[in-house]
């Protein structure tokens, strides 16, 4: 299942966090979060909550027909529980961005509690988390078309070294790949004559995003494993991902000419491609999407712990445990939270 996007309003206001959010459900990538978010779905009511259902914060499964890749939940395992911001847009839409994914998802969010359910956001891309429930930094321009057109015209090296140059903590932190989020930063710079990096410090400095700001209304449930187990899962995944598939559904979206920019940059994706047209052997892809997979599951973890200190929060030990135990510790935690003085 997936959700009708909701028509947009004409000011997405970033910079205010939501207020209606329930449950964030954070961890690493291949950590079982997807897994987790289903399984509390159906036990909240023992908890005196509503029937949870679930919203994807991850900017590839916003694409249709990239589904092995982006580890979309197949609608068979999803146990009945409704999946949203999933299969929004074509693959071949460059123009999807956090402030569009922000303003749908505090559509949805309204709408699930006013049925009185239970928004469960699976997290997913970093950047959507932090503009849930922290916001995103004022001063952030809106993108200008014109600018970003200039950009893209320019070649990949010219353009990296263009963003060493105006914003070297972005360059040092951007992937070499990630057009998209390189030229986001150049945009900045441009258009603000501030860098993109010292805007997101001010995001983890303020008191007025992330620690406290939606204490009464947003429990963080957060999945922390030891390296070596993630890296075990990352390359089960991986293996997983070629075993249903992955080349048959890249070929496929290459065929039809549905891949954008941004879709053809997305990891794994963008290692099969390379794969087809020539540029490595098929075993060169696959160990270097388990070698990026594992890069990035590490930014993931330096990222995680500025929630750390969120309260109501609960966070767990993930490895080696059965995801019926996760959510049974899920679901205490939630219980003795309700029971504390907000």
């Amino acid at each position: 299942m997936s959700c009708t996007m909701p028509q947009p309003s004409a000011a997405a206001e970033a910079s205010t966090p939501v207020r209606s959010a329930a449950l964030v459900i954070l961890g690493p990538t291949a950590g079982g979060k997807s897994s987790l978010a289903i399984e509390l779905a159906r036990r909240l009511p023992s908890a005196g909550l509503g029937t949870g259902e679930v919203i994807s914060a991850d900017s590839m499964q916003v694409y249709r027909g990239m589904d092995i890749g982006t580890a979309k939940t197949p609608a068979h395992e999803r146990g009945g529980v409704p999946h949203h911001l999933i299969d929004l847009v074509e693959p071949s839409d460059d123009s999807f961005s956090v402030d569009r994914w922000l303003e749908v998802c505090r559509q949805t969010i309204d709408d699930i509690r006013a049925r009185g359910k239970v928004a469960i956001v699976v997290g997913g891309t970093n950047l959507y988390v932090q503009a849930l429930v922290g916001g995103l930094a004022d001063e952030l321009p809106p993108p200008d078309e014109e600018l970003r057109e200039r950009l893209n015209a320019m070649e990949p090296q010219r353009l990296r070294a263009r963003l060493a140059e105006v914003d070297p903590v972005a360059a040092g932190r951007i992937h070499v790949n990630d057009r998209k989020r390189t030229i986001r930063a150049i945009e900045v710079f441009e258009q603000t004559g501030s860098t993109l990096s010292a805007m997101q410090s001010q995001w983890e400095r303020s008191p007025h995003t992330a620690v406290g700001q939606t204490r009464s209304s947003t429990f963080i449930v957060g999945l922390e494993y030891p390296v070596e187990v993630i890296n075990r899962r990352i390359n089960a995944r991986v293996k997983g991902m070629i075993e249903a598939g992955l080349i048959d559904e890249v070929r496929g979206l290459i065929d039809e000419g549905r891949l954008g920019r941004n879709a053809r940059e997305a990891l794994g994706y963008k290692q099969i491609i390379d794969h087809l047209e020539g540029r490595m052997s098929l075993e060169e892809a696959i160990e270097q999407i388990k070698i990026r997979t594992r890069r990035y599951a590490k930014q993931q973890r330096t990222w995680l712990r500025r929630f750390r200190a969120w309260q109501p929060s609960a966070w767990l030990d993930a490895a080696e445990q059965s995801t019926q135990s996760l959510a049974d510790q899920a679901l205490a935690a939630i219980e003795h939270s309700r029971g504390e003085p907000g």
